[in-house]
């Protein structure tokens, strides 16, 4: 009996021990937010109950809270539960109270979003801050998640460079435990840069490296212009545009030490600076080759190297000489062959001594290539870039190279491109993820010529076309005398190889005001294209034209007074020849130095072009022309000088005749005279229309210079000298044997006069396109021919 009696008694303290625990335990979840349970206290309960949940199911609860039935658990199991219970982010609060042998837990749930409005956004639109946001209607609510999406929406007008916006979420119950969600946003101004300045630069001025950062100062037309809006993820990158424009001008030691960005005092604009420490500008010294590999000479992998001592270092030199060497290697069946580029510095004399060394790389092999996000473009698209396939040796330089040309494609917004280990230790796997962005896009466009007109155009372009790569284009253009219409059709990897395949259509016609003719001439060009050499290509065609002169005026005097009109009988005879055909197959080669941008102050491009006519189709006619463009970054690379030197004959073969049409005129050659102004010209006629010529020939030289005016208004000057001349035809005195009229065309002159002019330009770079000014006067000239004094040209899309 007293056994028994102390074991009741036991039951007895026991169970009030509990209700003082669970007292103590209720007081401490009331008075803080995460309950705190006596560490040395255990339970066991046999049954749980939940309370105060309305959708969410008993047993969702339960699960959470990971407490079994009947289990013995600790005060510090019990801790553990509620910090679930609260970080599932479905409850507003929760509690957690022992009584007996049942544990209660009281939540009381979130309510679920109604709707989601914004209020007072007038930048950026509904359907965009509605993507931004992940409080969506008919989920649950969450404080933290509203917190982040306005945090969100704070960043995007940010990014749009309103960096004084506020975004103010509002919460407003409803009944049904439910709420509307509304953020209240006040955009306020954009946020412009007010000055871009820079300091510690020696070698380039301010306006300089103004033209390098993609962020510019705020201008005229600061209205249309958002690179002058303040974005901060964008100094980084213009830090890096910096680094890398110095560094492909030889300063090898430059750093952008750091960038400020002052607020003014009404905080609508940003006075930023860039601290850069340029130090010395370093040349390439001596270029050697050592070669650590048997059987590999390393005379021959020297001549790879294409580098002169006294030239100013550039990183891409070094890149180009390795992947040639490297390339070389492969061709000689040395595998796994790496070249590296060992640097010696001369202080002394500013060089930097380059020895490519030829070592034996780790054996690895690319063991698969996977790519992701290319939800349109084929992964053939991307997989040909790589010049590395499944199975080949892994040359990370090679990867690194492949990366960039697939970024260079145009059809992603971004291209990353990373390797990691594959199935075993001499395996790579490299990942390309890809985020697509559009490719297509619909031109309108204007333009205006003192010569041509007013003009406008339609264009519809395709650059990845059925995600295969293929670029498609079609435009239609109009002047107030002309019409072109084209369609063009470009697959960059015919067969699989480096081999362009193109296709041109063409239907043009012209009414030229000044001339008393019409022509028209339709056809069709294909063509393939290839590299020669690095810098060098070529382009093999074949082209197909049906070409007309028509409505050409006849002299008469229709009134007889004695006074004529109309146009050449010279052209009056080309018409009356009709319609003609023309079948030739011709070649471009063009060499452009501009590729490897070796040294970026200079350039230099040249093209030959040869079409021979006569493979069937009425003419039979071998058309070359040539043109040398050079350009040269002088005085801090502010100024910048161009030279062009441009010619061309035709040449009629088996007593071929030639129409206007197959021959040159003096149109786009030279400044300073009017559309048909100069060149072989019959004086006898009314309208003294210009003939065109067998060969022409010309030269322009320009400079182009700031005026003084801050950079971000666009405006360059410039002045240019421009000398040439169109000159012969076959048969001067043909007309005067057509029984046409009994006016003679004998006195043309087709003699090789030159024609000079010198003038200034203005430059304008605006939004609405590349205005240009000419201010020009002939100082060597024909009698008959027509000057133009003043021309402007203007080219918009939108």
């Amino acid at each position: 009996m007293k056994h028994l009696l102390q074991r009741g008694a036991g039951r007895s303290i026991t169970a009030e021990l509990s209700k003082r625990a669970a007292i103590l335990l209720s007081v401490a979840m009331v008075c803080t937010a995460t309950p705190q349970f006596a560490e040395a206290q255990n339970y066991q309960f046999s049954a749980l109950k939940i309370v105060g949940n309305e959708r969410i199911e008993p047993a969702t609860i339960i699960s959470y809270a990971g407490i079994a039935r009947g289990k013995t658990i600790s005060s510090g199991d019990l801790n553990d539960a509620y910090q679930r219970l609260q970080g599932s982010g479905l409850f507003e609060s929760v509690e957690i109270a022992p009584q007996g042998g049942t544990l209660v837990i009281t939540v009381k749930e979130y309510p679920t979003v109604n709707v989601v409005n914004f209020e007072g956004n007038k930048r950026l639109k509904d359907e965009n801050l509605g993507k931004l946001v992940s409080t969506q209607p008919r989920k649950v609510f969450s404080p933290a998640l509203v917190e982040a999406d306005a945090a969100a929406i704070a960043k995007a007008y940010a990014e749009a460079g309103r960096i004084n916006v506020s975004v103010n979420p509002k919460v407003i119950k409803r009944d049904n435990n439910r709420v509307d969600v509304a953020f209240e946003i006040t955009e306020g101004k954009v946020t412009e840069v007010e000055r871009l300045s820079f300091t510690g630069n020696r070698a380039y001025t301010d306006r300089r490296l103004r033209q390098v950062v993609n962020t510019k100062q705020a201008g005229v037309f600061r209205t249309l212009i958002q690179r002058d809006t303040y974005v901060a993820d964008r100094v980084a990158y213009d830090r890096q545009l910096l680094t890398d424009f110095y560094h492909s001008r030889g300063y090898v030691d430059v750093q952008v030490t750091g960038v400020s960005s002052e607020m003014t005092r009404a905080r609508d604009g940003v006075f930023m600076t860039f601290n850069i420490r340029e130090g010395q500008q370093f040349k390439f010294g001596k270029i050697t080759t050592s070669s650590e590999i048997e059987g590999l000479d390393a005379a021959e992998f020297q001549k790879q190297a294409k580098i002169r001592e006294g030239v100013v270092y550039s990183p891409n030199a070094i890149d180009l000489a390795v992947t040639r060497m490297e390339e070389l290697a492969l061709r000689k069946g040395a595998q796994f062959v790496r070249v590296e580029p060992r640097v010696t510095r001369n202080d002394r004399d500013q060089t930097l001594d380059i020895d490519f060394a030829l070592i034996r790389g780790p054996r690895v092999f690319v063991e698969r290539i996977d790519i992701e996000g290319n939800t349109t473009t084929q992964d053939q698209v991307i997989r040909r870039e790589f010049h590395t396939a499944e199975g080949d040796a892994f040359n990370p330089r090679e990867i690194k190279n492949s990366a960039e040309r697939i970024r260079a494609l145009g059809f992603f917004e971004d291209a990353q491109v990373d390797s990691k280990q594959g199935s075993g230790p001499d395996q790579v796997v490299v990942d390309v993820n890809v985020k697509e962005q559009p490719t297509g896009s619909l031109s309108f466009g204007a333009s205006y010529g003192k010569s041509a007109g007013i003009g406008a155009a339609v264009s519809l372009e395709e650059q990845n076309f059925l995600g295969r790569g293929q670029y498609l284009g079609i435009s239609l253009a109009t002047t107030s005398g002309t019409k072109q219409n084209q369609i063009k059709f470009i697959e960059p990897y015919l067969l699989g190889r480096d081999l362009q395949g193109k296709f041109n259509l063409w239907y043009n016609t012209s009414e030229d005001d000044s001339s008393e003719y019409s022509t028209r001439s339709i056809g069709i060009s294909p063509a393939i294209e290839f590299p020669l050499s690095q810098n060098g290509r070529l382009e093999l065609r074949y082209t197909y034209s049906r070409d007309k002169i028509y409505d050409v005026e006849q002299i008469a005097d229709p009134d007889g007074d004695g006074i004529f009109s109309g146009s050449s009988p010279v052209l009056y005879a080309e018409e009356l020849k009709g319609e003609r055909a023309k079948s030739a197959f011709g070649y471009t080669y063009s060499y452009d130095t501009r590729l490897t941008g070796l040294d970026p102050r200079w350039g230099f491009t040249f093209d030959l072009n040869q079409d021979l006519a006569g493979f069937g189709g009425d003419v039979d006619a071998l058309t070359t022309t040539a043109l040398a463009r050079v350009e040269r970054k002088v005085w801090q690379e502010e100024v910048t000088l161009r030279a062009e030197i441009e010619g061309g004959a035709v040449h009629a073969r088996s007593g071929s005749n030639l129409i206007l049409l197959d021959r040159f005129t003096g149109n786009g050659k030279i400044r300073g005279f009017e559309t048909n102004g100069y060149g072989p010209r019959d004086l006898n006629a009314p309208n003294q229309d210009a003939l065109g010529g067998k060969y022409f020939a010309a030269v322009r030289l320009e400079t182009e210079f700031p005026v003084g005016l801050p950079e971000e208004y666009g405006v360059h000057g410039g002045l240019f000298l421009d000398a040439g001349s169109v000159w012969g035809l076959d048969d001067t005195a043909g007309a005067c044997a057509t029984p046409v009229t009994s006016v003679c065309a004998g006195s043309i002159d087709d003699g090789l006069n030159w024609r000079s002019a010198v003038g200034f330009s203005v430059f304008w770079d605006t939004m609405l396109g590349p205005l240009r000014f000419n201010f020009s006067k002939a100082i060597k000239k024909e009698d008959y021919d027509k000057e133009q004094s003043f021309d402007m040209t203007i080219s918009t899309k939108f």
